[in-house]
């Protein structure tokens, strides 16, 4: 989740939008957050999970799940894009307490539009994004309602190299809703590698909290052509112990 200046990688989700630049903008994954840069009008981007997992042990049971997150984003204008996000493929596997069980099948489909908001100051950048999830998928992958989301994140670039940002996001779900927000670190190592830290917490109405923390790190294969690879530990039981994965982030001009 990066940025799109020649020298901060493509991966720091605190990046400003750079969609006027030629560099590649910043991509969205990895990370909670998304990032504030938007594509230019025309472009087009694939964000791929390699894929992306969750590891659990709660009861004496062990639940281990493996999903290829997609992530397809169009730009309309230079500050206006639209996405497009489902997992095509999952994989769920859960042992222990005398049975086993595994399941495989498709999961939802979210349609969104992102908006990179105006700023006076080059080192701030912010974007909101709203998004509509439809329960598209199998049903061990899906809980068969609708959601509807919106986000934003604020960023700031302390020098060339260090970037913070912020993240919010609510989600309403079967009258319910759900606030997620989550701070994080970027730095650029080099002009190919960049890392963060982050953390998240999430509180949903008449479930417990969670929480997580960790970090990633992003290696820009090719001027469009970002690896990722991150891991989020889980800060209380209600989250899960493990997650992240790696995956890859392609810019067509």
């Amino acid at each position: 989740m990066p940025p799109a200046r020649a020298d901060t990688p493509a991966s720091d989700p605190s990046s400003p939008s750079s969609s006027a630049s030629s560099e590649p903008p910043a991509f969205d994954r990895p990370g909670i957050a998304f990032s504030t840069g938007t594509l230019p009008r025309g472009g087009f981007a694939w964000e791929q999970g390699l894929p992306d997992f969750q590891r659990d042990r709660s009861g004496g049971v062990r639940s281990t799940g493996y999903s290829a997150d997609t992530n397809l984003r169009l730009g309309l204008t230079d500050t206006l894009e639209l996405q497009l996000a489902t997992s095509p493929y999952n994989y769920q596997r859960q042992s222990g307490g005398g049975m086993r069980s595994s399941a495989r099948g498709g999961g939802d489909t979210a349609l969104a539009l992102k908006l990179a908001l105006p700023s006076s100051n080059d080192k701030f950048s912010w974007a909101v994004l709203g998004s509509a999830t439809v329960a598209t998928g199998d049903r061990d992958f899906s809980d068969g309602r609708d959601h509807y989301a919106l986000g934003a994140t604020v960023a700031y670039d302390f020098d060339d190299a260090t970037s913070g940002s912020l993240y919010l996001n609510v989600e309403r779900s079967g009258g319910a809703d759900a606030w997620t927000f989550s701070p994080s670190l970027s730095r650029a190592f080099s002009a190919r590698w960049g890392g963060y830290l982050e953390a998240g917490w999430t509180r949903t109405a008449h479930a417990p909290d969670t929480g997580v923390a960790g970090a990633g790190v992003t290696f820009m294969a090719t001027p469009t052509i970002q690896l990722d690879a991150s891991l989020d530990a889980g800060l209380n039981d209600a989250a899960p112990d493990w997650q992240g994965g790696v995956g890859v982030s392609l810019f067509f001009r």
